[in-house]
């Protein structure tokens, strides 16, 4: 009877260290697969972050672009306002610029 105590006991001693080293194992598992993942997750926002700020310098270089046509032009037209003739003050119905006949 002591024997098979002793048994059951060395039994359940061996089932729980068993037990506790695949508990352990599995936690160690979870542990190398959650830094992998966060790894990744890392590698994913840096990628992201990277795609952001060469999106932003392309559309400052547009912007950058369009502001210089856009400067480019209004500095022909001026050019182009000042040798312009200028209408005439005294035109049809406007002798001396008063308007001339029946309201």
């Amino acid at each position: 009877e002591r024997r098979e105590r002793k048994r059951k006991l060395s039994k359940e001693m061996v089932e729980k260290a068993t037990r506790e080293l695949e508990k352990i194992q599995l936690q160690e598992k979870a542990d190398i697969k959650y830094k992998e993942w966060l790894k990744k997750k890392r590698a994913e926002e840096a990628e992201k972050k990277k795609k952001e700020k060469e999106k932003e310098k392309e559309q400052e270089a547009e912007l950058q672009e369009k502001r210089t046509r856009s400067e480019k032009i209004f500095k022909e037209w001026l050019q182009n306002a000042r040798n312009k003739p200028q209408p005439a003050l005294n035109g049809y119905g406007f002798p001396h610029g008063k308007s001339t006949g029946l309201y």
